[in-house]
């Protein structure tokens, strides 16, 4: 429970660095995404989720 927990934390302060760093082109993004149909950003998140998922199975062998 740990790990999970350290684990959103990191997103979050990563997150935030990024809105920090880089204001504009964040809202930019943001609104790009409003523009995008649903369809589209399901499988950008799925794409997304499996990455990380393939990223934590190299990180645990």
């Amino acid at each position: 429970m740990n790990d999970l927990l350290a684990a959103l934390a990191l997103a979050i302060v990563l997150e935030g660095l990024l809105y920090a760093a880089f204001p504009e082109q964040m809202k930019r993004a943001l609104v790009q995404m409003l523009g995008m149909p649903t369809s589209k950003l399901r499988v950008l998140a799925l794409t997304c989720a499996g990455a990380g998922l393939v990223v934590l199975f190299l990180l645990r062998r």
